[in-house]
């Protein structure tokens, strides 16, 4: 957890600061998935509060966080990744509100059940939001975490396809870590390179 709360520590730019949060935040995240481990799943509190993480905050959070970060040369076409997340965020927040969500223990893995409408459509908007912002940001340490994340969905959607979400909501926590190298050698707008080779 210290290389999480290092991450935001090391930021230097008000800006980069909701993506240089998101190693907390997916942190929190598993934190929540164990308490939904310890309830043996169900429809608790604790499942509610993971699913609205996993599903409408993370898909808002993410682009809007890459696009708070990108260089202005990036940041256009940072627009259709953030149109994508705020369309699939108020679906997925809109199906949270009126229908249940409940987690199922499946051996070594949680399965979360919630009724959707268009669930194809959603995965793609979800997956352009939050792995696409990170391709197009301009970053090269940004374009690694979304590289990292989109291998991981197909790994998990292939192995765990039940359980998908679980399982690369844990991946990209692991992932995320990519964002505390990128914390540190973000330099202010202005600031003069470090001497050196």
């Amino acid at each position: 957890m210290l290389e999480r709360v290092a991450c935001v520590l090391r930021t230097r730019r008000t800006r980069d600061l909701p993506l240089a949060a998101l190693p907390l935040l997916l942190g929190a995240h598993q934190i929540i998935e164990s308490a939904v481990w310890r309830a043996d799943g169900g429809p608790g509190p604790a499942t509610v509060a993971w699913a609205v993480i996993a599903l409408p905050l993370l898909a808002l959070w993410v682009p809007v966080g890459v696009l708070c970060a990108a260089p202005p040369n990036a940041r256009r076409r940072l627009l259709v990744p953030l149109a994508a997340g705020a369309a699939t965020s108020a679906a997925l927040g809109y199906s949270l509100a009126v229908r249940p969500v409940s987690a199922l223990i499946r051996g070594h893995t949680l399965g979360y059940v919630l009724d959707l409408l268009r669930p194809g459509l959603l995965i793609a908007g979800y997956l352009l939001a939050t792995v696409g912002s990170l391709l197009l940001s301009g970053d090269r340490w940004l374009r690694w975490l979304g590289a990292l994340a989109g291998t991981g969905a197909a790994v998990c959607a292939a192995l765990w396809r039940l359980d998908f979400i679980s399982t690369w909501c844990a991946f990209a926590a692991v992932c995320s870590v990519v964002l505390l190298g990128w914390s540190g050698r973000r330099r202010p707008a202005g600031a003069a390179a470090p001497a050196g080779p």
